[in-house]
């Protein structure tokens, strides 16, 4: 392979862009934490650290290949490897393949629990690229695909999967809502044009108001369900820091520009950090 071929690869998969796995990863480090009641062990945490990272790679080579007719007519994605045509679309499913079996090798190194969740969470993962064709919110359903590892996490820490865990994957497809349509916003007019289906364009001028709702949601679901668990000044400090990031994502997103609206979304991750960093604090780093 040359080196031409591999920088294509790691643009294919965003590699230059980790915000998308960290929007992953600190829901499922939080949830690590909560199964475990402390430090998950090293082998756990790298387990799902590197799967996290893979399987969002996956799901860009997947999502790349669905979209690459969507794409070419949108500004920000015209130039996308499999878009442009530098890389093939059977060289991108290739590499999705790949990238997802290492996955699952991963996952293969925990208990049977797991196994069988990761089957559940790589159907969501192929199913979402198609929801934007029949699904008014097609981030929806992105919302249960990036909150997987919530119920991932407790399967291989306690071998099932509590209700808390489907409460707090609740709770965080409300945050992937968020995010999301900040996104959905930064291509509206361009998604009106070719004809595709948005959060954004659904949500039309209640848009940034929904947002708002969606992370207070969140918030809210996570605080209540992590009452008795995260009870002291750490997990609060993590939810007041949080909160108050969401604010300032109004104040980026409330006139939609396009920078605005893409800068909140990059940030977000540092919200989903501040949950997490509450959460690790208040049961023992």
């Amino acid at each position: 392979m040359t080196a031409g071929r591999f920088s294509l690869y790691l643009d294919l998969i965003r590699w230059n862009r980790p915000a998308g796995w960290l929007l992953l990863l600190w829901p499922t480090w939080s949830a690590l934490w909560l199964a475990q009641g402390g430090f998950p062990g090293w082998h756990l945490l790298i387990v799902f650290t590197l799967g996290t990272v893979l399987m969002r790679s996956a799901g860009c080579c997947i999502n790349d290949v669905a979209d690459r007719e969507f794409d070419r007519h949108v500004k920000r994605t015209a130039e996308r490897p499999v878009t442009s045509g530098k890389v093939g679309v059977g060289e991108a499913l290739a590499l999705g393949a790949v990238l997802a079996l290492l996955a699952f090798g991963l996952v293969l190194t925990t208990n049977a629990a797991t196994i069988v969740w990761s089957f559940a969470a790589l159907a969501v993962t192929l199913a979402y690229p198609y929801a934007k064709r029949f699904i008014a919110m097609p981030q929806a359903v992105l919302g249960v695909a990036f909150s997987f590892g919530i119920p991932m996490a407790f399967a291989a820490v306690r071998s099932g999967v509590p209700t808390e865990a489907w409460a707090l994957l609740l709770g965080n497809l409300f945050w992937v809502l968020a995010y999301d349509t900040e996104y959905a916003m930064v291509d509206r007019d361009d998604d009106l044009r070719i004809g595709i289906q948005t959060s954004a364009i659904t949500l039309g001028r209640f848009d940034v108001a929904a947002i708002m709702i969606f992370y207070a949601v969140y918030l809210i679901v996570w605080a209540g369900v992590l009452a008795n668990q995260t009870a002291n000044d750490y997990f609060l400090a993590g939810i007041f820091v949080a909160a108050a990031q969401a604010v300032w994502h109004f104040f980026l997103i409330r006139s939609r520009s396009r920078e605005g609206c893409f800068k909140a979304f990059r940030l977000n991750h540092w919200l989903g950090l501040a949950v997490f960093g509450g959460v690790a604090l208040s049961l023992g780093v």
